[in-house]
């Protein structure tokens, strides 16, 4: 019993011994971080003047001077803008587009189409921005067609700067959904695709009422990572159009940087990051929720 027991303990030891950096890194990266801001939300900490150095618990200060600041509601609407057409709708629908166009294509064509997209996945935030400002550009790449066939040059940045952002987050984060779509149609039986088109089947009943159903875990898994993703995008708008023209393309996540960093309201930017969490938090929940009901 005792000689049991001893071993018992040693599993556990051992076991928490392989655990323990990975704990640490969480602590310190993860855990650590995330209640320092929590704690920075409800103090007015700057990082010039008085508060700097002496910082004050201000309670529920920071949060109402964002509920009542007049531009949060054009912030919060331009945030969840982004975060439809460029994530939940943009990046699922044409990552699964290509995913479904490449299943069952040659494997040459496979590699080069996944190499195509996922390279636009790898290219860092900032020289994707560049890409994108010199492409909407006055004289940019996207105007020079648009004088080739005849039409007036548009002011792409200024004229429709939030559908200009949205284009160019679909290109730069689409290649996640296509390789979790492309891995999950893979996955799917050919002999019941098979037997469904000698059943009489059309590809849109395929599509509907096989394939879909079939990756429904996977669409959900994406759609979780995919919104969490797209809600902490800060790089790419940023260097593309800097929030603006006014605060046009403002989200969030740049707004909290903006009060943090360059007002140097760190206690405000942080209560906007909480906010920022709390709206992915919950559309987290609303999305494991669904995926329990259809699964009951």
């Amino acid at each position: 019993m005792k000689t049991r027991n001893n071993m018992s303990r040693k599993k556990l030891l051992t076991s928490a011994l392989l655990i323990l950096p990975a704990a640490v890194l969480i602590g310190v990266y993860y855990v650590y971080p995330m209640l320092m801001t929590i704690y920075y939300a409800f103090t007015d900490l700057t990082l010039t003047g008085s508060a700097a150095t002496q910082t004050n618990f201000v309670g529920l200060k920071n949060f109402k001077s964002i509920l009542t600041d007049p531009k949060f509601p054009e912030i919060l609407k331009n945030t969840l803008v982004f975060l439809v057409f460029s994530g939940i709708i943009g990046q699922q629908c044409f990552g699964f587009a290509i995913a479904k166009l490449m299943k069952k294509r040659k494997a040459g064509i496979r590699k080069f189409t996944g190499f195509m997209v996922v390279l636009g996945w790898i290219t860092p935030e900032i020289i994707a921005a560049y890409m994108f400002s010199a492409f909407f550009n006055d004289k940019g790449t996207l105007n020079m067609f648009v004088k080739l066939l005849g039409f007036k040059k548009v002011s792409w940045i200024f004229e429709y700067p939030m559908l200009s952002i949205v284009l160019a987050n679909i290109w730069k984060g689409s290649a996640y959904s296509m390789l979790m779509f492309q891995a999950a149609l893979d996955g799917i039986p050919d002999d019941v695709i098979e037997s469904a088109k000698i059943d009489g089947a059309s590809k849109f009943n395929i599509l509907k009422s096989i394939e879909l159903p079939m990756i429904k875990g996977t669409t959900s898994t994406t759609f979780i990572m995919v919104t969490l993703g797209t809600l902490g995008t800060f790089g790419m708008i940023y260097a593309f159009t800097g929030g603006g023209p006014g605060v046009k393309t403002t989200t969030l996540s740049v707004y909290m940087y903006k009060q943090a960093f360059s007002a140097f309201q760190v206690g405000y930017g942080m209560a906007i990051a909480l906010l920022l969490l709390a709206i992915g938090a919950f559309l987290s929940f609303v999305y494991l929720r669904l995926i329990k009901a259809n699964q009951d």
